[in-house]
């Protein structure tokens, strides 16, 4: 009964960051919720017992795409055009 609401709270979040990334127009913070959404999803993969998945996904979703995401936007523009 607690593992699935706790199932459903990572999951409800990781779809919460997923969709706060696609609507939010400043593209660091929109780096930052996808982030978040990926350590949302390894910790789902560590729940489902596969911890291997979530090591992965934390080290490469969560940490090194991000970071390629910062270091891209401070190259370029934070901000997205009204285009």
């Amino acid at each position: 009964m607690i593992f699935d609401i706790v199932q459903a709270i990572v999951l409800a979040g990781s779809v919460g960051a997923a969709l706060m990334a696609v609507r939010s127009r400043d593209l660091l913070a929109a780096a930052l919720y996808l982030g978040a959404m990926s350590l949302l999803l390894s910790v789902e993969f560590y729940l489902l017992q596969a911890p291997d998945v979530a090591i992965a996904e934390a080290a490469i979703g969560a940490g090194l795409t991000t970071a390629i995401y910062v270091v891209a936007l401070k190259r370029t523009g934070r901000w997205e055009d009204g285009h």
